[in-house]
């Protein structure tokens, strides 16, 4: 059988939430080892959001866990420090997303580890950055979509300000945290030299506002909040049909006119009023009516079927239970079940990576909190099933079998 991309890479994963798990279950998918390090009693924050749950945890937490071992060690003892310290020193890679400061109080940061592991690859992810007058400040991604200018941008003109319907900066920023590691370690196979990697939701954030910041910064224009529609290009948008909305969109000026050959108006192709996208945005709200006027005619499938067939962009607006129901979806192979001796078997979304030689694993259902904590410590760090019984006793580690 083939090796997964990373396998033989080990990440000591201190982060929780959203950003980092996303990041390091990227990586797990790829084949490292991801040892997730938690606190005892209660272990990562959104192993709490719920319901949903399955048994005793969120299914928030088993969408975002998959792929690692969980470790519950208590980072307020100095024996827990020790333990933590010895992870890291069989280890390639550190994640955390503590605020700025907490590792280096408990003698975990950078500049402490890297002296005796200076090939270690160490990404710290924060809201705000590692310094700054918000440095110190709690932060999630709602917070900084509000502060960093997405959510100006989200949501129906003259409605209250609304999010992003799943956590997309938290996710974007997993997804940099992955690509950093990655780089870092292709320069460390290079060099035999380890790095820090830092990043943010807030600069993640500024990163994926593309078309919204050089609107501002190189056009001088603020983005206002457009519902489903497109600042700069006309139609891009939902519209109404006689049972519900589709989704429509001419990206230029070709398909515009297949747009309008289907709704039974061609002469809108040479109209100046439309003919160009320019001229379409300044007509926007007279062409948006006409448009809609026609749509709801029929039914969504009616005019899914009829743009499909001539190549224009469209799509039905699908929710959760129609997206996993939908036959390109279904034929992508991107849900997978995964076992889990206590929790049972459940379905999950699975990589969106597709590779020749290396593919992501599916790999194993996300752990119970300390549910490798003795294998852990036993094989990996060497200690006794005495040592091991003594550290449970004392609470500086938490074991939790995975069936009992």
């Amino acid at each position: 059988m083939q090796k997964a991309a990373l396998q033989g890479l080990r990440v000591i994963d201190f982060s929780r939430v959203v950003a980092g798990p996303y990041s390091t279950m990227l990586l797990g998918d790829m084949g490292a080892e991801v040892i997730k390090v938690e606190r005892p009693g209660k272990g990562d924050d959104s192993r709490s959001w719920g319901p949903p749950s399955r048994g005793e945890v969120s299914t928030y937490f088993l969408g975002l866990n998959r792929n690692k071992k969980s470790i519950a060690i208590d980072l307020s003892t100095a024996r827990g420090i020790a333990l933590a310290r010895e992870l890291i020193a069989g280890a390639d890679v550190v994640v955390e997303s503590f605020r700025p400061g907490v590792m280096e109080r408990l003698g975990l940061g950078y500049e402490t580890l890297r002296e005796d592991h200076p090939n270690l690859i160490y990404c710290a992810i924060s809201a705000f950055g590692q310094d700054g007058p918000y440095k110190d400040r709690p932060g999630y991604d709602l917070m900084v979509s509000a502060l960093g200018g997405l959510m100006s941008i989200t949501g129906t003109p003259g409605g209250e300000p609304v999010k992003t319907g799943v956590a997309l900066i938290d996710v974007a920023t997993g997804l940099y945290a992955a690509l950093g590691v990655l780089a870092a370690l292709n320069h460390r196979n290079a060099t035999g030299q380890g790095q820090r990697v830092d990043i943010s939701l807030l600069s993640t954030e500024l990163a994926i506002l593309i078309n919204a910041a050089s609107q501002y910064l190189i056009g001088g224009s603020v983005a206002e909040p457009q519902g489903s529609a497109h600042a700069n290009v006309v139609p891009y948008q939902a519209f109404p049909t006689c049972d519900g909305h589709v989704l429509m969109g001419s990206p230029n000026d070709k398909l515009f006119g297949v747009l309008a050959e289907t709704l039974g108006h061609p002469e809108w192709r040479v109209d100046p009023r439309y003919a160009t996208n320019e001229a379409r945005v300044v007509h926007r709200d007279q062409l948006i009516q006409l448009i809609s006027a026609e749509t709801v005619r029929e039914t969504s499938a009616h005019w899914v079927d009829a743009l499909s067939r001539t190549g224009a962009p469209v799509a039905p607006i699908n929710r959760m239970d129609a997206v996993f129901k939908d036959p390109q979806v279904q034929h992508l192979d991107q849900v997978a079940e995964v076992q889990h001796p206590l929790y049972g078997s459940y379905p999950v979304v699975t990589s969106a990576l597709r590779m020749s030689v290396t593919p992501p694993v599916v790999g194993d259902a996300a752990p119970r909190l300390g549910q490798h904590t003795g294998e852990i410590l036993n094989g990996g760090l060497g200690l006794s099933d005495e040592q091991v019984a003594q550290l449970i006793a004392d609470g500086v580690v938490e074991y939790r079998p995975a069936s009992g």
